[in-house]
């Protein structure tokens, strides 16, 4: 997993609520296994028509958010099914933080597994935030993660909280497997000495 550094850039604005994970990515693309290829596909059903043409309304698709990498999200953002395929999605697109007042539980603890941050904040503050977003792609925005402060295109600077662990794993790129793998030494150590106690195993 990438380490996550400090965003600068564009913002895009998503004020609707109860966008579920079905949205994010429709269940007719979950049939891969692998994390890369996903994010043609996201929000597949608002991003095009049934012809496969793109929808020139939908945020995403306008020229000044192509580049997004923070989504500003209405309420209960990721809800439905616990999806892995969508943080995927997301995370392929380019997005690697997103702000809203809630998140669904199993959505939030995936966006930490794949290196996206779920910020969470009141809705006054969302507010601010969304209104900077729909400035375009000149109003960039900050996520300062190891100072836990995003700083609008205006110089609005927001604190918010984030767990001090899942902070240190994004911090250092550490998803399952490369927390686990911070212990090898150790892994390594009580194998050789297994070995040693019990050859017949």
């Amino acid at each position: 997993m990438d380490k996550f550094e400090k965003i600068t850039g564009i913002a895009a604005p998503m004020p609707l609520v109860n966008i579920d994970t079905d949205m994010i990515i429709p269940k007719i693309f979950l049939k891969t296994i692998k994390r890369s290829g996903l994010g043609v596909n996201l929000f597949d059903e608002m991003r095009y028509d049934r012809e496969g043409n793109e929808n020139a309304d939908f945020v995403l698709n306008k020229p000044q958010y192509r580049q997004a990498e923070i989504l500003v999200a209405g309420d209960n953002f990721g809800c439905g099914s616990s999806r892995e395929h969508a943080p995927w999605a997301l995370g392929d697109f380019g997005i690697k933080a997103i702000v809203s007042t809630s998140f669904a539980d199993i959505f939030f603890n995936n966006c930490f597994k794949n290196g996206i941050l779920p910020i969470v904040l009141p809705q006054e503050q969302v507010d601010v935030l969304m209104a900077d977003a729909e400035k375009g792609a000149n109003a960039r925005m900050s996520v300062d993660l190891e100072n836990q402060l995003i700083t609008t295109s205006d110089g609005v600077e927001i604190p918010f909280e984030v767990d001090a662990f899942r902070k240190h794993c994004l911090l250092n790129g550490l998803d399952d497997i490369g927390l686990t793998l911070e212990k090898k030494a150790a892994i390594d150590s009580f194998e050789a000495k297994a070995a040693q106690e019990r050859p017949w195993v």
